[in-house]
């Protein structure tokens, strides 16, 4: 199936949510035609890149669908790319090029509970997975934030707990995150794992939930969003080359 064209939408505006997550919010006649209930896919965002002189993309989650508009979620790291960089300075009626929807990456719907696992990168997506599990659903959401400022209250189903980890420089201790999950009692049951955060994180839960828990792609998804001190582009040549020596 072709992949959709790229389509230019208008920047409506944008919020802190917190100190650091910035929200920006795009619509216009551009987003007509858009697939309905998009909240947790994947866009593509072309942004101009002062370094290298020339357009790049990069790859963000669908906050939340409205019926005029999707919110896109930024994490604000210490160093400032050209998607960051973009948001920051963004003004409403600004333009920005959009590809997809891709498909959303969401928690299989047949499991006897949930843990989903995330630094700032995936809230987003696991705020959108919550939202979307019905209100029996049990487990519980570790997410990993720069700062106790940047809690959130996430809508959720009443008996999934959130648990937060602060982590001040978010790629440079990659350990919080298991640390925290080894920590969890596991439950009886068939699980269902998300998990989405840093490349050094990502790799330290992959081995845990494959090696120890025993869990395949019946119910766990993982993923790296980001790998520190690489741009996406670096990113995607070293998860190529890590899915290409890990057994499946």
């Amino acid at each position: 199936m072709a992949r959709p064209e790229p389509r230019e939408l208008d920047v409506i505006g944008k919020q802190r949510v917190t100190p650091n997550m910035l929200r920006v919010t795009l619509g216009g006649a551009g987003l007509e035609g858009f697939p309905e209930d998009q909240t947790s896919a994947y866009i593509k965002l072309r942004l101009p890149d002062a370094a290298s002189g020339r357009d790049v993309v990069r790859t963000y989650t669908v906050r939340t669908h409205h019926a005029e508009t999707i919110d896109v979620d930024f994490a604000l790291h210490e160093e400032c790319g050209p998607a960051t960089a973009w948001a920051m300075n963004a003004q409403a009626g600004d333009t920005i090029m959009v590809g997809g929807p891709g498909p959303r990456k969401l928690v299989h719907d047949n499991a006897d509970w949930y843990l989903l696992v995330g630094d700032m990168t995936a809230l987003p997506a696991i705020s959108g997975n919550l939202e979307l599990l019905p209100d029996t659903a049990r487990g519980t959401a570790v997410i990993e934030v720069m700062d106790e400022a940047d809690i959130q209250d996430l809508k959720k189903p009443p008996h999934l707990a959130i648990e937060w980890v602060i982590n001040p420089r978010p790629g440079h201790d990659s350990g919080l995150l298991i640390e925290r999950i080894r920590s969890l009692p596991w439950q009886d049951g068939n699980p269902s794992v998300w998990a989405a955060c840093e490349f050094s994180s990502m790799r330290k839960l992959r081995e845990y939930f494959r090696g120890e828990r025993g869990l395949d792609s019946s119910n766990l998804y993982i993923s790296s969003y980001w790998k520190a001190g690489s741009n996406e582009d670096n990113h995607k040549i070293a998860k190529r080359e890590d899915a290409a020596t890990t057994a499946p």
